[in-house]
């Protein structure tokens, strides 16, 4: 039998051992930050994840005392930005900007990184929902008439994207799976070439964000027929929802902020409470809300959730659609 005595003196070691580390981890998040914080963004600057940041960085900056600064590393669909937080030190001073690309893009192609092992989630911060654009003269006005019209030209009707495996792409795709019908795929480089090419009449639906959207078919450029959020949207309610013709089909774009796995669980949650915090202002409520976006703040555990969920969603996608990146 072992000695009891060494064993009551193993546990009160161990004990002496541990109880410092806790009481270091609350101390640094108590403490937090003590320099500045990097905010990583994937993508280059002037998009509606950077306006967000340029928002909430000064706001962060305020309330925690050190500089909160924007670096933007662009490239691969965000995955560059993405691989570089994946690797950095795991204590709060690297962050991730992230938006809908992150998911796509962790359905749609090998990364090198795994996108659930290798961060910590803070929070999601806004949603934005796709909306389903037509050219003018397509002689379909709903989305009962869009399917109808594919289905008696099956092939022959294309559809514009920012390019293979982006939500634009997949959320096409997850239409076409729903609703039994094919169309050829023009992916673009950008979103402005085939905004161009729809206007010209060369493209004949696309889906986009609400926020890329809503001033071009508020000036009669293109035509929206219907929002991909399972509820109309506030911004736009004239469009009835996809899913009263296709039930279930939800396609709502997000913003959000993660960090390194295994940085501190307090840390994470001192971000999430100061990010609510401001988000909860009037101020930021009112700005992102005219950007087009719905406030979202959620825990860190809900927004892992919600972002496992978005990749399983594109995964099936993928695979149903023989979908592949090279």
């Amino acid at each position: 039998m072992r000695n009891p005595a060494s064993a009551v003196l193993l546990l009160t070691m161990v004990g002496a051992l541990t109880l410092p580390a806790r009481a270091q981890s609350a101390d640094a998040a108590k403490d937090y930050p003590q320099r500045p914080v990097r905010i990583v963004s994937g993508f280059a600057a002037g998009g509606s994840t950077d306006f967000l940041m340029r928002v909430l960085a000064p706001k962060l900056t305020e309330r925690l005392g050190h500089p909160f600064i924007i670096e933007h590393r662009p490239g691969a669909g965000g995955t560059i930005g993405a691989h570089l937080v994946a690797k950095a030190t795991p204590d709060g001073y690297t962050l991730l900007s992230m938006s809908g690309a992150f998911t796509a893009n962790a359905a749609a192609v090998k990364t090198p990184y795994d996108p659930m092992k290798d961060f910590e989630w803070i929070t999601t911060i806004v949603t934005y929902p796709f909306v389903l654009t037509t050219r003018n003269d397509l002689p379909a006005k709903t989305v009962a008439e869009l399917i109808a019209l594919k289905k008696k030209q099956p092939g022959k009707l294309n559809y514009g994207s920012v390019g293979l495996g982006s939500v634009f792409h997949l959320a096409a795709e997850l239409f076409n799976s729903m609703a039994g019908t094919d169309s050829l795929h023009v992916p673009y480089k950008g979103g402005g070439e085939a905004l161009t090419d729809m206007f010209g009449g060369r493209i004949d639906y696309m889906f986009m964000t609400l926020t890329g959207a809503s001033a071009h078919i508020r000036a009669n450029r293109i035509r929206g027929i219907a929002i991909c959020s399972r509820e109309r949207s506030p911004q736009m309610p004239e469009l009835p929802p996809v899913s009263q013709v296709l039930p279930g089909f939800d396609v709502t774009s997000f913003a959000g902020m993660g960090a390194p796995a295994r940085t501190p669980k307090p840390v994470i949650d001192k971000l999430n409470r100061e990010l609510h915090a401001i988000m909860a202002t009037a101020e930021v409520t009112k700005a992102f809300t005219e950007a087009g976006g719905d406030m979202a703040p959620q825990s860190p555990q809900a927004t892992t959730r919600h972002f496992s969920e978005e990749i399983a969603k594109w995964r099936r996608v993928v695979k149903e659609r023989k979908i592949e990146v090279k």
